[in-house]
């Protein structure tokens, strides 16, 4: 690191001098009622926002110091997205080139960074063998070996990549926690980043319980626990889990490895955001939900370190946005909101129709047919009194004209429940199951908006 001191003024001398010293966080929201703290290792508080600028840093430096790379040449990955962004940042500080060979599951944001550092982005599809000649690993091969001066980074089998976390990560770790760390969590992809912590931490402590997250689908934890290899299967979860075993992943340094659900990861980490105002990607939501299992287990003395890769901002189109997570049926309504959904209603819709308590029953039966409305909450100036259910007002002109002229009063039902806007989707889920045609919204102390069963039937098949 290269930290500079001038006539009073305090700056670096590179962004690269940035990478590392990233933070510990304790967990509260998200870990709450646990009996021990659970603390995050903050990665995106690096200058690319995630744990890959260390390992950018260092397969760059490795690579010029063996004489591999050249002034001039370019750098080559595969890489979900965060490894390719360090390697970019490092080219374009020290004036190399940059090709970078992608799954095509990763989000546009990702994509559209690499590309703002002046790389090429290449993209395969997800859904092939890693010897397929179109699978990102055999594209970036074929680029680093047709292109003078090119270099693979190869980080899935480069000994840089864990050396990294066992210079810096580990002891930054043991350094923050006074050596008290009883467990560490984190995500396996190419392995570097558990492999290099855990090596650095157990030699401290050999007690350290070290335990990966691996996506359900990857085929990690049953390597771990057979020795075999199986059949992986795809996921949305990025940046995590593997269809091959990288060597730079030492399964020795890894106690035991549980798979997390991508309904059960991505939603943590919109938990996270929502809850402990963490903003983090959809490999850290499902370490976090990995840790968080660890930490029942635990005794009080204990202090469990879950490590958070990136940053939330380069999944905006993906795990935080709930369109793409209802198209996936992914999305929990414990994490949606009541006036979220009401929000996601067209225009045309969303306004709240009712009528006023005393008001003739033709009004009501008006407003049925003008706006195709099957439930009529009732006020009596802004208190919610009763409910006019289209079937009732039917009914009832039909078997007496006369009463379309009479007070609606004396053929309203009970008044709908009431949430509050910031009550989950769960919630209305619940009172929608239990004999309720509809649930009224309020908001800032008024009642703004009605949901009803047809609204979260479509809310569950994406339709809104």
């Amino acid at each position: 690191m290269d930290f500079k001191t001038l006539e009073g003024m305090q700056y670096f001398e590179s962004i690269l001098d940035t990478v590392g010293n990233t933070p510990l966080v304790r967990l509260h929201e998200v870990a709450k009622g646990l009996p021990c703290p659970v603390l995050a290792k903050a990665e995106m508080f690096n200058p690319g926002g995630s744990v890959k600028d260390r390992i950018g840093l260092a397969m760059v430096e490795d690579a010029e110091r063996s004489g591999r790379l050249k002034p001039g040449g370019t750098i080559v990955e595969c890489t979900s997205g965060n490894t390719g962004l360090g390697l970019a940042m490092v080219a374009a500080v020290r004036g190399y080139r940059a090709a970078f060979c992608m799954p095509d599951k990763v989000s546009s944001e990702k994509v559209n960074l690499l590309k703002a550092f002046g790389a090429e982005v290449f993209l395969s599809p997800t859904a092939v063998e890693p010897d397929h000649p179109e699978s990102y690993y055999s594209v970036a091969k074929r680029i680093s070996s047709e292109r003078p001066g090119a270099v693979l980074m190869n980080q899935y089998h480069n000994p840089s990549n864990p050396a990294a976390h066992y210079r810096t990560t580990g002891p930054e770790l043991w350094r923050q926690t006074a050596g008290r760390i009883t467990h560490f969590v984190a995500g396996m992809g190419t392995g570097g980043t558990i492999s290099g912590t855990a090596k650095y931490l157990k030699e401290q402590n050999p007690k350290i319980q070290v335990i990966g997250a691996d996506p359900v689908g990857s085929i990690l934890k049953h390597y771990k626990e057979t020795g075999q290899m199986s059949e992986a299967h795809t996921y949305k979860i990025e940046g995590v889990g593997e269809d091959f075993i990288p060597t730079a992943l030492d399964f020795d340094m890894v106690d035991r490895v549980i798979s997390c659900t991508d309904h059960d990861g991505l939603n943590m980490a919109r938990r996270m955001a929502r809850e402990d105002a963490i903003f983090v990607g959809g490999s850290s939501g499902m370490a976090t939900w990995v840790a968080l299992e660890v930490a029942r287990e635990c005794k009080p003395t204990d202090v469990v370190v879950v490590l958070l890769t990136d940053t939330g901002e380069r999944y905006l189109s993906k795990v935080h946005n709930d369109e793409w997570m209802r198209d996936n049926h992914l999305l929990d309504p414990t994490s949606t909101h009541a006036g979220s959904l009401l929000g996601a209603k067209a225009a045309n819709v969303r306004m709240l129709i009712s009528v006023q308590a005393g008001e003739p029953l033709k009004k009501a039966l008006s407003l049925i047919e003008q706006f195709g409305v099957s439930q009529l909450p009732v006020f009596r100036g802004t208190e919610v009194v009763g409910t006019l259910e289209e079937g009732d007002v039917l009914k009832t002109a039909l078997a007496d004209q006369g009463a379309l002229e009479r007070p609606l009063d004396s053929i309203m039902g009970p008044p709908l429940p009431v949430v509050g806007a910031d009550d989950s989707a769960d919630v209305v889920v619940k009172l929608l199951a239990s004999r309720n045609s509809a649930v009224l919204v309020r908001a800032n102390g008024a009642v703004s908006g009605i949901l009803t069963r047809f609204d979260m039937l479509q809310f569950i098949s994406g339709g809104i």
